[in-house]
């Protein structure tokens, strides 16, 4: 049986977990303070794109491991002086960036991973040897910058196994043309926003003060609320609103429930959110909330498409738009804190969602689809679950709805329901697939 486990099977559950809390000003930000805010953004904006141009690229792979190669040669290049920006934010500008590129080479290797496998040109060796170079830092470096292959006694005799079974110069000209043709340099437009170390801020007066460019000066902010953090944060602007958003990380305790032993099913629908084995439903409003937000979003992007050369405001539709997404998440938040209240499990069974498809003729129906929040609900069942203590597993999705819970044969469909021409057994058909998850998930009529 093949699944996926998305929270660590321990005897005792991690005592704290990260979750964002969110701050907001109680009072519309000064346009004076709010252009402050703007060039730390401007300035931090520039500097990641700094760092992307220059260590973005293959010649620099050996620097962004760990990084601090990039610092000092960032320090001597002299930016940040002209710029006039903070150290702290400076060199969380350029750290943010180096994260960046590193995440961009694991998509460019994941990548390249994929197309090695479907290659059929390749031996089984052939592809041995360039998933190792995939996976070994230093080797990938060398291999893509034409240097000898330098390696820790005991990994350099598993390369030389395998070196010695291809050519290895032409594995190398071909990772060499594939990263040439995927790799992406990193670049953004946006200056909205800055990361802010403990040191550039404080809280008091029932507000946060935020250091700016000019040396000893601080601008206050008032907040919605009265409470303290000490740790690195985000902050977003909303210069049009005069707004601004603080994202705070911080560590709450997991919850335990000595009551919570139950083993759950669950199907997620796009007009109910959830369905569990024993039929109960979560969300189903759902469908309804997002039909109108899709529609309305299809109505607005039609009418700005029409009156584009006009050039129509965005104002409203952004505020607007935000307004509909947080009607939205407040429900889906509300019922997923239901259903773990209610169902009390020990273990969520879910089945591991494909990836969305492009399909049919009726564009309404397609743009709908593309609403879904279904990543939103992935997301906020996974962290709700971590501080409750409980497990998600996912199990894979092939045929289930169109499986028999009862005896596992091929059965119908039809409005809303299931019925097995085989044994008789009919069902929601919701229902009947949470019922799949949670045999699939318990190893009863695994795929395998």
């Amino acid at each position: 049986m093949k699944k996926f486990i998305f929270q660590e099977e321990k005897d005792m559950p991690p005592e704290k977990i990260c979750k964002t809390v969110h701050q907001y000003n109680r009072e519309p930000v000064s346009e004076d303070s709010m252009q402050k805010l703007l060039e730390i953004a401007a300035d931090y904006r520039d500097v990641k794109n700094y760092v992307y141009t220059r260590y973005g690229g293959i010649a620099s792979l050996s620097k962004i491991y760990p990084g601090y190669t990039v610092q000092n040669e960032m320090t001597a290049s002299g930016l940040r002086e002209k710029l006039g920006l903070p150290s702290v934010y400076f060199y969380l500008a350029v750290f943010d960036a180096l994260g960046d590129i590193k995440s961009q080479w694991t998509r460019t290797k994941s990548k390249l991973s994929g197309l090695v496998n479907k290659n059929e040109n390749f031996t089984p060796e052939e592809k041995h040897y360039i998933r190792f170079l995939l996976k070994v830092n230093n080797a990938f470096e060398a291999a893509l910058n034409q240097k000898p292959i330098e390696l820790e006694k005991k990994l350099y005799r598993q390369y030389c196994g395998l070196a010695g079974q291809v050519e290895t110069d032409r594995m190398h000209r071909y990772l060499c043309r594939q990263v040439r043709k995927y790799h992406v340099k990193l670049h953004t437009d946006a200056a909205d926003g800055f990361t802010i170390a403990e040191r550039a801020y404080r809280y008091a007066d029932h507000g946060i003060y935020i250091s700016i460019k000019e040396k000893r000066k601080r601008i206050f902010v008032p907040l919605t609320d009265s409470k303290q953090y000490k740790c690195q944060s985000y902050i977003k602007l909303y210069p049009k609103e005069c707004n601004l958003e603080i994202k705070v990380p911080v560590y709450v305790a997991v919850r335990s429930h000595r009551d919570y032993e139950n083993q759950v099913g669950a199907a997620v629908g796009f007009y109910t959110m959830l369905t569990t084995d024993e039929g109960r439903r979560y969300g189903e409003e759902l469908g309804r909330y997002q039909t109108e937000y899709s529609d309305w979003m299809r109505q607005q992007t039609g009418s700005y498409n029409r009156n584009r050369n006009s050039n129509p405001g965005r104002k409203k539709y952004n505020a607007k738009k935000r307004r509909f997404e947080e009607r939205l998440h407040s429900y889906i938040n509300q019922e997923l804190n239901r259903f773990l209240q209610t169902e009390k499990p020990e273990v969520v069974y879910i089945v591991k969602l494909p990836k969305p498809h492009a399909g049919g003729a009726n564009k309404r129906i397609n743009h709908s689809i593309a609403q879904w929040q279904r990543g939103y609900i992935r997301k906020r069942l996974a962290q709700k679950c971590k501080e409750q203590s409980v497990k998600i597993i996912e199990v894979l999705g092939k045929d289930i709805s169109n499986e028999c819970s009862k005896c596992g044969a091929m059965g119908k469909k039809a409005d809303g329901n299931f019925s097995c021409p085989a044994c008789g057994y009919e069902a929601e058909e919701k229902t009947n697939t949470a019922r799949n998850v949670k045999k699939r998930g318990q190893g009863d009529g695994a795929l395998r």
